[in-house]
């Protein structure tokens, strides 16, 4: 039974991240014109696709993703409780607190990872262009760019992601 549920959670938590990565995208303003921006776009078409014939969007906000990032949230978080054998006690607690923490979560370690591959691209290639380069860096800008104002550059080194990884482990250990 422990076999079932790395499987399921681990491929709902792909889903939850490609489509929580596509709705951050969309909030950044990232160019979709990028190939793996089109690829993260494909993956999460049939889900929310269906949503914005039902949903339109609200000023710059595109209600189908959030909707599809909750869904997908309260699907991963409802199967895994099933499949442990939980029982769901309050829908309206259960909502509250589970969902809120699941998507934080996984909000959290997409930031974390997104920074830490944005760093080692900028280590191991500086100054040279790739797809998931520009696409991190739209994605990871907003976040590095308020560290940047507070704790300058040591003898040329950008110590900005070093200090959001720390914040964002720190967020992770106090929502535990």
């Amino acid at each position: 039974m422990s076999a079932l549920i790395f499987i399921v959670d681990t491929l709902l938590s792909l889903a939850l991240a490609v489509t929580l990565v596509r709705l951050l995208l969309q909030l950044s303003r990232a160019d979709f014109r990028n190939p793996i921006a089109q690829a993260i776009v494909r993956l999460t078409n049939p889900v929310i696709l269906p949503l914005r014939r039902i949903l339109p969007p609200i000023g710059k906000i595109d209600t189908a993703s959030v909707v599809a990032v909750l869904l997908v949230a309260i699907v991963k978080v409802a199967l895994l409780w099933a499949l442990r054998g939980i029982e769901i006690p309050d829908l309206g607690l259960w909502l509250l607190r589970e969902l809120a923490l699941e998507i934080v979560r996984a909000t959290l370690w997409t930031y974390f990872y997104a920074i830490f591959l944005y760093a080692l691209l900028s280590l191991i290639a500086p100054g040279g262009y790739s797809p998931l380069q520009s696409l991190l860096a739209s994605l990871c800008e907003p976040v590095l760019r308020p560290l940047r104002r507070i704790i300058p550059a040591i003898s040329g080194i950008d110590l900005s992601p070093l200090w959001a990884g720390i914040a964002i482990q720190a967020l992770l250990i106090l929502l535990r």
